[in-house]
């Protein structure tokens, strides 16, 4: 059975916030905030800021990544995990109260700055070494969102998240 939203829920909160570290593969750190810049991602991010296009060469747009505590609760219910500590899913971003996937295709305030919710995130290996099933049940729709950073800002720890007309 998956989470069911409150329609109404029109924006949310910053629950935690993560960034990568320089070694792939190994956990992500908690912060209390970080800056996005146009175009490159999160500033503090080492090796996923200002990423390009290998095929391309013009900047990627998977530059913040962002995911639901309600939904990663969920899942841990489900496949009777104890529960997922901030930072496990991998995600920069973990919110509480506001439902991302309904979001998707569209411009997003998020702390002082404005994101744009352009697709589903696509669940890895690493989500079923955390628990043996995970991944399946990331897919279709309970997963998170990748954005873009259409306007450069700071995000914070209990910022608002709201959708932009």
């Amino acid at each position: 059975m998956y989470l069911v939203y409150d329609l109404e829920m029109m924006s949310g909160k910053i629950a935690s916030l993560h960034i990568h570290p320089a070694e792939p593969g190994t956990p992500l750190s908690s912060v209390n905030s970080f800056e996005v810049v146009v175009n490159k991602g999160i500033k503090s991010n080492g090796r996923m800021f200002n990423r390009t296009s290998k095929r391309t060469g013009e900047p990627t747009k998977r530059q913040v990544s962002l995911i639901e505590r309600e939904q990663l609760t969920e899942h841990a219910l489900a496949l009777g995990h104890h529960g997922f500590s901030p930072g496990d899913a991998r995600s920069n971003i973990e919110t509480k109260g506001i439902c991302l996937i309904d979001l998707v295709d569209q411009r997003v305030k998020v702390g002082k700055s404005i994101l744009f919710f352009y697709e589903l995130r696509t669940p890895c290996q690493k989500m079923d070494d955390l628990a043996l099933g995970l991944r399946k049940r990331m897919e279709n729709g309970c997963q998170g969102v990748m954005a873009q950073v259409l306007k450069s800002g700071k995000i914070s720890l209990g910022d608002e998240i709201t959708p932009l007309p």
